[in-house]
């Protein structure tokens, strides 16, 4: 399983960030390429999360957690 792993950054607070998994069994159908490209998935994850501004994504297989304070 590929995840996305986003640094988000608060709208109202800039230096506000930290990272976040936006895949979920909803993306089972994402690759590495399409993650690399910034997987349309994301665009419509950040469609519904207004209040964060996308500042950086990774690409990552297998488990892993994302981090505080990125």
């Amino acid at each position: 399983m590929i995840k996305i792993i986003a640094v988000l950054c608060s709208l109202s607070s800039p230096t506000d960030c930290h990272e976040q998994i936006v895949t979920t069994s909803d993306f089972a159908d994402v690759t590495m390429q399409s993650c690399l490209m910034g997987a349309p998935q994301l665009a419509e994850w950040m469609a519904q999360h207004p209040a964060e501004r996308l500042a950086a994504w990774r690409c990552s297989i297998g488990k892993q957690e994302a981090r505080r304070g990125a």
